[in-house]
């Protein structure tokens, strides 16, 4: 879910330009699971630019208290989320924590750090989404110990149906900065593809196991 759409625009067009989204319809991707993609997203290049992230991190802070209010904790997915869980953790004075996707092998084993305690409400801060699975492992783990998981916030997400219909099957809201949708709308408004891209980009987004065949 997109709260502020004027700011989502924004968003994207800055994701565009310091190309932490890249979009290659016609010479696509090869992602780690496989899939073909004629996008490409590493949100790990906004820690690079701070006006950047400091944006990114007041519009979690307002998502947070216009639909929450408070919380016990931030939690960040480990490793991307990390930092901007702990900018939002900072700004609204509130403990840390982040998730592993799966406990340590050595040590005490850990997969949560920091700490969420049973009973504590938490929101867990993701940079990105795309089939929900990772998201859902750091679900699994708050809910395991007896933590309150309130949201998801993400940076961006893809808007995948199978995402969607993860989060709705465990009940929580996902709010998302910017989404797929709104990124090829500004992609095309500055010129980043051309109209002739926008069926394959479409049918990508239907069907992206299978695409381009």
């Amino acid at each position: 879910m997109i709260l502020d759409k004027p700011f989502s625009r924004e968003l994207a067009k800055s994701l565009l330009q310091i190309n932490a989204i890249i979009l290659r319809p016609n010479n696509p991707f090869t992602w780690a699971s496989g899939w073909h993609s004629p996008i490409y997203c590493d949100n790990r290049l906004t820690l690079r630019f701070p006006e950047i992230r400091k944006e990114i991190s007041k519009a979690f802070v307002r998502i947070i208290e216009e639909k929450h209010g408070s919380v016990d904790v931030i939690t960040g997915t480990a490793t991307a989320g990390i930092p901007h869980a702990a900018w939002v953790a900072q700004s609204l004075d509130k403990p840390l924590a982040y998730v592993r996707a799966t406990a340590k092998s050595y040590g005490l084993g850990n997969q949560i750090e920091g700490g969420v305690d049973k009973g504590q409400s938490t929101i867990v801060i993701e940079d990105l989404i795309s089939t929900g699975g990772s998201v859902m492992s750091v679900i699994n783990a708050l809910h395991f110990i007896g933590a309150d998981v309130k949201a998801v916030l993400s940076i961006f997400t893809y808007g995948f149906d199978k995402a969607t219909q993860k989060f709705e099957e465990k009940n929580i809201p996902v709010y998302s900065l910017t989404d797929y949708t709104t990124l090829i709308d500004v992609a095309l408004e500055l010129g980043r593809i051309k109209d002739e891209d926008l069926q394959l980009l479409n049918a990508w987004r239907k069907t992206p196991e299978t695409w381009p065949n």
